[in-house]
């Protein structure tokens, strides 16, 4: 009868597998007039499977920086401007070139990961002050990840100078000790300094004796913004009682660059094989100095055209005091092999400096060509080395 027929089942509740792959089969159909039946387990599994397979597997964690100079950048986009000593000296070597007369020679040899030593020959050259035409001094180094010793004889001038650099509390503070000593004793000297800073600023102590004296000084660098800084610097001599004081500003911008010119810059500011990677767009440096002792005023340009390739100088010095004034040009090119550096000055006076490389492996001698034209003083210097091993 049909009071004793059982009700039909009920049908299956949906699950968010069924919904999700709902949307990517087609839908079943329509069910007869017969009892419909379960699906089978096979198929369950089949479906859990296919949703389970379209699941990505997370990425790896992100492996921790220990990097300052990272940690900062994702910070603050004002970073470490570096010591004060080398705010300027970046554009002033585009126009002070190490030129020189003779002959000279430095061979250098790896001794070991961590030691070398260099000897140096300098034949036929007039530019030593005491009135000598040769020298030849000893150097040595050992250095490893925490610091360095460095000591340089002379044997002629019977002189010895050595400096220490250690890098103390991981890194945060960096001592350096500079000793000179000579058997005159007039240029005798010990400086010791300390350098340390944050991550928008530099600073250094200075303590010692120089010239029969001692010597006090310190000098503070800071990043106002990602494109300046300012800073200053002071010392006291006891020998002769003077206050000797420097004032910095720095200030980089991006150069003015043709557009057609952007491709040829991001592909030379590689640089040769296995330099270091640099800026990948042309930039500009500003650097005023005021020196108060001499009451002079310099101010010094640097244009990188191309990155690691052609970079141009110019400074610019005037005292208002005597109000004199000087103007130098330089520029600096960087081929793969060679490299030239050329600087004019307002008196007519032209240096130049060539550099070439002898080889493509590290460590292969170097051949430099130096010359000095000074028209208004009649003197012409012309000078050839070879650097071995360096």
């Amino acid at each position: 009868t049909q009071c004793d027929a059982a009700p039909p089942p009920l049908p299956p509740i949906a699950t968010p597998d069924d919904i999700k792959s709902s949307s990517s089969t087609p839908p079943p159909p329509p069910p007869s007039s017969s009892t419909p039946e379960p699906p089978p387990a096979a198929q369950a599994s089949d479906q859990s499977s296919t949703t389970t397979s379209t699941v990505a597997a997370p990425p790896p964690p992100s492996s921790p920086t220990d990097s300052i100079e990272e940690i900062a950048s994702s910070v603050s986009d004002i970073s470490n401007p570096g010591p004060y000593e080398h705010a300027p000296m970046d554009a002033k070597r585009l126009v002070t070139l190490d030129t020189f007369d003779g002959c000279r020679i430095d061979i250098n040899k790896q001794l070991s990961p961590f030691m070398a030593v260099v000897h140096s020959f300098w034949l036929g050259t007039a530019m030593i002050p005491d009135g000598r035409n040769k020298t030849y001094t000893f150097l040595t180094q050992v250095a490893d990840e925490n610091g360095l010793l460095m000591a340089r004889v002379d044997p002629e001038r019977q002189s010895v100078d050595g400096r220490i650099h250690r890098a103390l509390l991981g890194g945060l503070v960096n001592a350096k000790v500079q000793v000179g000593v000579s058997a005159e004793g007039q240029s005798d000297q010990l400086l010791a300094d300390v350098d340390f800073g944050g991550m928008t600023w530099t600073g250094n102590l200075k303590y010692g004796s120089m010239g029969g004296g001692l010597v006090f000084g310190c000098n503070y660098l800071q990043s106002v913004t990602s494109r300046l800084a300012l800073g200053g610097e002071g010392m006291y001599i006891a020998a002769n009682q003077n206050l000797l004081s420097n004032y910095t500003l720095r200030y980089t911008m991006d150069a003015p660059s043709d557009d057609s010119l952007e491709d040829y810059s991001s592909s030379s500011a590689a640089g040769p094989p296995g330099a270091p990677p640099s800026e990948a767009k042309p930039t500009s440096t500003i650097i005023a100095n005021y020196n108060s002792a001499q009451t002079l005023l310099s101010l010094n340009y640097k244009r990188v055209v191309t990155p690691k390739r052609v970079t141009l100088g110019a400074e610019l010095q005037c005292s208002p005091a005597s109000l004199d004034s000087q103007v130098l040009l330089g520029a600096e090119f960087n081929l793969t092999r060679s490299k030239l550096g050329l600087c004019i000055d307002g008196s007519g006076r032209i240096q130049s400096l060539l550099e070439a490389k002898l080889g493509m492996d590290a460590g292969s001698p170097t051949l430099n060509f130096s010359a000095e034209l000074d028209h208004g003083k009649n003197v012409m210097r012309f000078g050839y080395g070879l650097n071995i091993g360096g």
